[in-house]
């Protein structure tokens, strides 16, 4: 356990009015423990970490790895020198993490040990399901490379099977991504797809002795290291709002931007998604002809497959920003929307668009604060302003697993401030391995006990998105 030797000279407390049971430096460092211990994609991304003091809103230049270029020479030439300059990458700290709870005066009785079990690991299980929804959002931004190219295998709805995964390590080597250190984040669905796939456990044929049987684990396949977290997007369930079809006799092929269809009896919406039967890959509204019997649409990022004439097409239903005032850049909470009929799923891809311009790309649905109808949280801050009644294109059900390089996301985190001396507050920052967690400990009067405080700042950010894919199942 990385934490052992930080924690072998922590003594705990084990019997009862023990007031050691409340000292931060002691809940601050545990914390920490089992929080990277139950994260997943949060300990598979760069993590840049100073133990500088930081608040919120606070810019952090971190960098992305510099690529240089081998040169021929031959005897009497000078050697060519390329500068070693790493890009820097802004990250704004833009999300506060925080879970909060209230030790009653009653469980005072209780020693570190109890109240850890009771009340810190619950609390810090909370925080890393957040910190792995955040980190694994990101995966939307990896369906594109940043020329606009599809950077997706597989398909929605289809399970994935061995050439699944033959046809992700293809994607990787294409976008030139390093050999070594590669990571697929699959979601339950896909994990337990692959599983079914004999080609992909049984012992004669993987050679590992029955290892990958036994433990129901895929281990490392095809050069890549794949692990299972609940977090992966894999929305299920959602709104239908028009079917329509192909409307070409000798179909279209991949990299087809612009269809004739037929069968829809009401308007498109620029940045409402749809998938096509054969191809199934989420496509994004840009505009359409027709009005309110549409003969045409055009969408991006393009077919990724063929497909046939007739092939059912099926669009996803969009909502609304509803807030007159609207939101500013860089808001940070719940988003009030109109529009829906059954409440967005945990981990849809969400964009935002008025008319035809995209103001503000790829997000996912956080989970822990529980979608609505009325009300969606998206996994990070807002990168432009948003006005009333902008587009909120809500995406294509099905699962969408992330291959990655440690170096294609960057999770930045940042000690807080401890509370100002006199305050009654106790507080501790502890650091470890790329993280920072902040513990507050006062006495709340009007509940009677104390409220602990456990938060930390972090903000993440794509830093190479050929460095990456997209797995849809």
């Amino acid at each position: 356990m990385k934490f052992a030797s930080m924690l072998a000279a922590i003594s705990y407390p084990a019997f009862a009015n023990d007031n050691d049971a409340f000292i931060p430096e002691i809940w601050a460092q545990e914390s920490l423990m089992i929080l990277e211990n139950n994260m997943v994609a949060a300990n598979l991304v760069h993590r840049d970490f100073e133990n500088q003091i930081a608040q919120f809103g606070d810019v952090v230049n971190t960098r992305r790895p510099s690529e240089f270029e081998a040169v021929r020479k031959t005897d009497t030439d000078a050697i060519s020198v390329q500068d070693a300059i790493s890009q820097n990458v802004a990250v704004p700290l833009n999300q506060h993490i925080h879970t909060s709870f209230i030790i009653k005066d009653g469980e005072e009785t209780k020693g570190f040990q109890v109240l850890r079990d009771v009340y810190l690991e619950p609390a810090m299980l909370s925080i890393a399901q957040m910190i792995d929804e955040v980190v694994l959002g990101e995966a939307y931004q990896f369906l594109t490379l940043d020329n606009g190219a599809p950077n997706v295998v597989g398909q929605l709805g289809v399970a994935a099977t061995k050439q699944t995964l033959i046809a992700v390590r293809e994607q990787l080597n294409v976008n030139k991504c390093p050999q070594i250190g590669r990571n697929l984040i699959v979601c339950p669905s896909t994990e337990a797809d692959l599983l079914a796939v004999d080609a992909l456990i049984s012992a004669e044929q993987v050679g590992d002795a029955g290892t990958a049987l036994r433990e129901a684990s895929l281990g490392r396949r095809f050069g890549i290291l794949h692990w299972m977290s609940q977090n992966t997007p894999n929305p299920i369930g959602t709104q239908i709002r028009a079917v329509g079809a192909v409307n070409l006799v000798a179909g279209y092929a991949a990299g087809t931007v612009t269809m004739t269809v037929d069968g829809l009896v009401a308007a498109l919406v620029a940045g409402e998604y749809f998938v096509v039967a054969g191809d199934n890959t989420p496509q994004r509204v840009i505009s359409s002809v027709g009005g309110a019997t549409p003969t045409s649409v055009t969408f991006f990022p393009g077919l990724v497959n063929a497909v046939l004439n007739d092939a059912v097409i099926t669009f996803t239903k969009s909502a609304a920003i509803n807030l007159v005032a609207g939101y500013v850049s860089g808001y940070a909470k719940s988003l009030v929307i109109d529009g829906l009929t059954t409440a967005p799923k945990a981990g849809q891809l969400v964009t935002f668009q008025a008319g035809a311009g995209i103001k503000d790309n790829f997000s996912s649905v956080l989970t822990l604060d529980a979608p609505t109808t009325t009300k969606v949280s998206p996994n990070k801050p807002l990168s432009l302003a948003l006005v009333d009644d902008d587009v909120v294109g809500m995406g294509p059900p099905g699962a969408y697993n992330l291959a990655l390089h440690r170096n294609a996301l960057a999770l930045v985190t940042r000690p807080l401030a401890a509370p100002a001396a006199g305050t009654g507050a106790l507080s501790f920052v502890a650091s470890f391995n790329g993280l920072s967690m902040r513990v507050t400990i006062t006495y709340d009067g009007t509940n009677q006990g104390h409220l602990v405080t456990c938060d930390m700042l972090l903000g993440v950010k794509v830093l190479d998105r050929r460095l990456g894919c997209v797995m849809l199942g």
